[in-house]
């Protein structure tokens, strides 16, 4: 079964990463960089939006409580790497020769979780329950944006789809426990 599975996946990955083409491989490579222009205006708006409606000490907790939360999941995905030792698709002898590497490196020798997938989730679910109550639409544009970085790891060729949903789920869910900190944290803050 988990074999199957795994032979799905390898399936999947090479007719996705296979679909780009030298057209659209910059904007992939923009979207898959941290710190690249996209994410940093992202970045840049969250921050606004949250200290236009939390104040600033409220903003102060909220970006602590995201670091620790990304530094948890960036961790978490290091130990699931090592420990499940899955190859990413550069090193896999299956894919290698037919897959394409959009980027000039591929990264660490494995690659399941992907953290990117994890870490753009977290953020995107922690702000859009945090900015709810006073910016409703934000949550659709944060996970729009949270799954072309994660789609993103597979167009350039680093990551199996498997890799970048588990790290979705794991992202999620990190993010709730965080949401739950961070609102704890806050709870005792003048109104």
């Amino acid at each position: 079964m988990l074999d199957q599975l795994i032979h799905c996946d390898k399936e999947l990955f090479l007719f996705l990463n296979n679909l780009g083409n030298e057209t659209w491989d910059a904007f992939w490579l923009l979207m898959t960089n941290k710190v690249g222009a996209v994410n940093i205006a992202v970045y840049v708006l969250l921050l606004t939006v949250s200290y236009s409606y939390l104040g600033l000490k409220k903003t102060a907790v909220a970006l602590v409580t995201v670091v620790l939360m990304i530094v948890a999941t960036d961790q978490l995905a290091n130990l699931f790497k090592y420990g499940v030792a899955r190859l990413r698709p550069c090193y896999d002898p299956e894919v290698s020769e037919t897959m394409r590497l959009v980027k000039g490196y591929c990264g660490g020798k494995f690659g399941y979780f992907s953290a990117h997938a994890a870490n753009h989730f977290a953020v995107a679910l922690f702000f859009t329950l945090v900015l709810k109550p006073k910016f409703s639409y934000i949550g659709i544009f944060l996970m729009i944006w949270a799954f072309l970085v994660a789609y993103s790891r597979i167009y350039i060729g680093v990551h199996f789809p498997l890799d970048v949903l588990s790290g979705a789920v794991i992202g999620l869910m990190l993010s709730s426990f965080f949401v739950k900190l961070f609102i704890f944290a806050i709870a005792k803050f003048p109104k």
